[in-house]
């Protein structure tokens, strides 16, 4: 059974940083994407960053030159993917779900979250 744990989070200052990491237990081969996903109370969940098996990434405007994914990095038991966080702003502040999307068979796999929380 696929398992999807993402740690990191937590309380921060306004301008401070984190690193949140996601580690999925299943083969680099049917990966095709690992992705950060964040809801802040009263949202939507939206899509903070991604990066597929080729090395594409994509990032919301909001935190780019901020935030960096890392390349995924494993084996064919589990593989982890990388948020840096940096400058980080209270409106920031969510939980932060990682997002597996498997290939050939196309399935979303989460996380259960963690928090992140940046003061002012």
């Amino acid at each position: 059974q696929v398992q999807v744990v993402e740690s990191g989070g937590g309380l921060v200052h306004a301008g401070g940083s984190l690193r949140l990491s996601c580690t999925a237990s299943m083969s680099i081969h049917t990966i095709y994407q690992m992705a950060w996903y964040r809801q802040a109370p009263g949202k939507q969940r939206e899509l903070v960053a991604s990066i597929n098996k080729g090395g594409l990434t994509d990032y919301l405007p909001s935190v780019k030159g901020r935030f960096t994914i890392s390349r995924i990095s494993g084996d064919t038991v589990k593989n982890t993917v990388n948020l840096q966080m940096d400058n980080l702003e209270p409106e920031d502040t969510a939980v932060y779900y990682c997002n597996v999307l498997s290939t050939p068979v196309s399935f979303n796999y989460w996380g259960q979250g963690t928090q992140v929380t940046v003061s002012r």
